[in-house]
């Protein structure tokens, strides 16, 4: 018996058409890939459906849309950061795309703001100001 799990080229191929199709993938759907294919291709249409096809909101629009809802709930690092690269990729600037994020500030909170802004700050390489006086970090 090998040690090595057998590839599924089915599985492969699905993952590789769901990175062409969205310009990423998380760790989940290639949990997924391998543990339950039909669920990850059902949840994938519903996906394609409201986001990947192209219907009357521009791919930018969405990819903000995206940006800020994963936002408010405070979805992962690597999940808002994926939708921040991606808008990158198409064009967004990292101004538009902090402007969508900064839109979570009055329905969602500052703690759900600055969950979203440290993605972006990571992702973009922004810089701060220091202060020049002693000040408590926080």
């Amino acid at each position: 018996m090998s040690d090595t799990p057998e590839v599924n080229q089915e599985a492969v191929d699905y993952i590789n058409d769901m990175a062409r199709t969205r310009g990423y993938v998380l760790p989940y759907h290639k949990l997924m890939a391998a543990a339950d294919m039909p669920v990850l291709k059902a949840a994938n249409q519903l996906v394609a459906a409201a986001y990947t096809d192209q219907r009357r909101l521009s791919k930018a629009t969405k990819e903000l849309i995206f940006i800020n809802s994963l936002t408010v709930l405070k979805a992962s690092h690597g999940q808002i950061a994926s939708h921040i690269r991606v808008a990158l990729d198409i064009g967004v600037s990292p101004e538009e795309i902090l402007e969508a994020i900064e839109i979570a500030l009055p329905e969602a909170g500052v703690v759900a703001f600055q969950h979203g802004f440290n993605v972006w700050a990571d992702v973009v390489g922004a810089k701060g100001i220091e202060p020049t006086v002693k000040v408590h970090e926080g």
